[in-house]
């Protein structure tokens, strides 16, 4: 019974696990979210963000955690390994409690003249490769 639990556990990664063996991630811990930058380097040119509004215990949360993770990982033409992500838990802030409390996992993306536009809800049935299609043609427009 031991060895299945351990077998389970190694057989699906935690979102903790996914960002020690990332070395591109960069992690910083405020008061009010976390902020995920999958480059390393700051350069001239424009970022793209996302921020996900989300709660701690919340497991489509957590879920869409790890799928955003394992797709900012994906190469190809419409890679997203240069968009930095913030990580709000509601909870800190009244106003993002009573806006997302019943909408969480909720995902935005920052325009250029800092506010924000709410993306469509990702279902939590679709695949790695599904969130970094849609991610990447959110972040076209």
């Amino acid at each position: 019974m031991a060895i299945a639990a351990a077998t389970m556990a190694l057989a699906r990664p935690t979102w903790t696990a996914l960002l020690t063996t990332t070395h591109r991630a960069n992690w910083v811990f405020t008061p009010f979210a976390v902020s995920y930058s999958s480059s390393s380097s700051s350069s001239s040119k424009p970022s793209r963000a996302l921020i996900l509004y989300s709660k701690p215990g919340c497991c489509l949360c957590d879920g869409l955690k790890e799928k955003l993770q394992a797709a900012f990982l994906l190469s190809g033409p419409d890679s997203i390994h240069d968009v930095d992500l913030q990580i709000r838990d509601i909870t800190s802030n009244p106003e993002w409690e009573r806006a997302y409390q019943y909408e969480i996992p909720v995902l935005a993306r920052v325009l250029s003249d800092g506010t924000e536009e709410t993306l469509p809800r990702l279902s939590p049935r679709l695949g790695v490769e599904m969130v970094h299609k849609k991610i990447a043609a959110a972040l076209k427009h």
